[in-house]
């Protein structure tokens, strides 16, 4: 027998500014369960979630936590003020009759000390310290909104085994896919005020909506059929006088009425670069560069190639020098030892993981626009900056506001308009997935997988990155980096180990490989293939085969003597498309003829 819910929520309404958030929105939670709750930002998931938390109270209602159930919240900004220490704060938490020493456990284990001051805390620190203050108590319901914010790898997968083990009710909020597919084992769908429930985890739930939303769609069609089957009746067979009609009449209303009130789903942000010209084909290249701060290495002796095309994934613990890394392949920052060369006719843009570029004070008309004219230009194409902001979610009234009324994810999603409205050839995304969600994420996804110039991109994000990268610089620690073929899953494959370990307060050391990691090329004796180079020598002969298959349709299609006069944009398209498949060809077998060249020559020196 199914044992009752330890937390109800029934029939949930809130309205904010005139607006309806909440529409008799519901949520049942069993004493075991975990489960996640999904919905596009601004649809009310936070909100929903400080209900159910007691933080905050709902127009109309009903919120039932089962007696003597303990509950603890985790909101997406933690306020740590009022205490002197972590410990404090952790402490505090804490009920009578838990254990005395378990806060000290879980800040020790999310890699803090408990000595730090508050106010001197970075977010990722911060956010670790409430982490441990929520998980601490072993509550019985536990609440999460975004609890991999600012988290690095090592921590969100540390976060994903101890909630794992937890045998406490759990919901949770989060952008990160794959811990919401570990996680979850039921869904929640917050969708224009009302929720749907789906038993089942996170896995299933993308099939589940779309079948949904294309059954609404199909009723949405057939209702617009019966309307307008009404609407030509009316035109043509009723008379005022014949009172019999005025039924038909006011069924005629209430459909109308009807559709009205069927709103359709959220809109999907359209997402778009300008690409600029071409770059040339090499774009970076550092040779024996390092650098150091306070005599603590945070690059030693990098030499890397970054060419035209290449999508190029940064990881490593927070503290290892991402965001360092990429200033220094960027030239922001001098390297104390080696030199960075840039490509030529680079045009790049830069999407910065604290949004620092944005003034908090300026509009988002003038964010867009620089404060001249009323139209921003895109792909070459002047847009007017209202209906551009509309491609990203933004409503027209928004435009006028400041940008400091903005949610995260409204802020990231204007980062992104921005960014993408100026021409590129080279785009540098230091964390581009903080606040973003799930729909926005696929889109952004898609959009780096189909760019045509070169990405730099710093994520924690393992599903984005498997998505989008095609190699990995990962930090082994001690300022060691190593770059791996393909995403991060690949990665971990070719490392044969797990990610390096979260660097902490004074934990530079801790940080240190153990000696099976790998050792980079350079270390070796003799010169070695590197694993793209190895990647490409086994994939080149399958994409040479396609691409002479692409060839041989192509040329079929063009050997019709009657496809230029009859469909001339047909044999147009078809002779630029059989012109780029026969150069992506010749690079590639030029490629791999270098590559077997330079095989052979390393087998035989040794």
């Amino acid at each position: 027998m199914a044992q009752p819910p330890i937390l109800t929520l029934q029939d949930i309404r809130l309205t904010f500014g005139g607006m309806t958030l909440l529409d008799g929105a519901e949520l049942a939670l069993g004493p075991q369960e975990r489960l996640c709750l999904v919905g596009r930002n601004g649809s009310g998931k936070s909100t929903l979630l400080k209900i159910a938390a007691g933080q905050i109270e709902a127009d109309a209602g009903r919120r039932f936590l089962q007696p003597g159930a303990t509950i603890r919240y985790l909101g997406q900004e933690p306020d740590l003020s009022g205490f002197a220490t972590v410990r404090d704060y952790v402490d505090a938490g804490l009920a009578p009759g838990d254990a005395e020493h378990s806060g000290q456990i879980f800040i020790e284990a999310l890699g803090l000390t408990g000595d730090e001051e508050p106010g001197r805390l970075s977010g990722g620190e911060a956010r670790r310290a409430a982490l441990a203050r929520a998980l601490a108590p072993e509550p019985d319901v536990l609440l999460l909104d975004e609890p991999t914010n600012h988290l690095d790898l090592p921590a969100i997968e540390w976060l994903e085994a101890t909630l794992k083990a937890r045998r406490g009710a759990l919901v949770l909020i989060s952008h990160d896919r794959r811990f919401l597919e570990a996680l979850s084992n039921a869904t929640v769908w917050l969708d224009r005020g009302s929720t749907r429930r789906l038993d089942r985890g996170f896995a299933h739930f993308e099939d589940w909506r779309d079948e949904v939303l294309a059954a609404e769609e199909k009723e949405r069609h057939r209702l617009d059929q019966r309307i307008a089957q009404e609407n030509e009746w009316l035109r043509y067979g009723v008379t005022a006088r014949r009172k019999r009609n005025q039924g038909r009449l006011r069924k005629l209303a209430a459909m109308r009425q009807e559709r009205r009130d069927l709103r359709g789903p959220t809109g999907t942000a359209k997402l778009a670069t300008s690409e600029a010209g071409s770059s040339g084909k090499r774009v970076i290249a550092a040779e024996s560069i390092s650098k150091s701060f306070e005599g603590r290495p945070i690059v030693q002796d990098l030499s890397i190639e970054i060419n035209r095309g290449d999508r190029l994934g940064i990881v490593g613990p927070n503290g290892a020098g991402k965001t360092t890394l990429i200033n220094l392949l960027t030239t922001q920052l001098a390297p104390d030892t080696g030199v960075v060369r840039l490509g030529t006719a680079l045009e790049t843009v830069t999407l910065d993981q604290r949004r620092a570029a944005l003034d908090p004070n300026e509009t988002l008309w003038k964010t867009m626009t620089g404060g001249s004219g009323d139209t921003v230009m895109v792909g070459g194409e002047a847009r007017h900056v209202a209906g551009y902001l509309k491609d990203f979610l933004f409503l027209p009234e928004q435009a006028r506001s400041p940008v400091s009324a903005l949610s995260g994810g409204e802020r990231g999603r204007l980062m992104l308009a921005r960014a993408f409205a100026r021409p590129s050839n080279l785009m540098v995304l230091d964390e581009p997935t903080n606040d973003l969600d799930l729909e926005t994420l696929d889109l952004l996804a898609e959009l780096i997988a189909d760019y045509s110039g070169t990405v730099l991109l710093v994520s924690h994000d393992r599903d984005f990155l498997d998505r989008t990268v095609t190699s990995v610089l990962a930090s082994e620690g001690d300022g060691r980096w190593i770059e791996y073929a393909g995403g991060y899953t690949d990665m971990l494959s070719q490392r044969g180990s797990a990610p390096a370990k979260s660097v902490g307060k004074g934990e530079a050391k801790s940080a240190a490989p153990k000696a099976s990691a790998p050792k980079p090329a350079r270390a070796e004796p003799r010169r070695k293939l590197s694993f793209r180079e190895k990647h490409d020598l086994e994939t080149l002969p399958g994409r040479i085969e396609t691409l002479e298959a692409e060839i041989a349709r192509l040329q079929e299609t063009l050997s019709d003597p009657e496809l230029f006069s009859k469909k001339p944009d047909r044999f147009n398209a078809a002779t630029a498309e059989l012109e780029k498949a026969s150069a992506e060809r010749d690079a590639a077998e030029e490629r791999w003829l270098e590559l077997e060249m330079l095989r052979e020559e390393l087998e035989n020196a040794r």
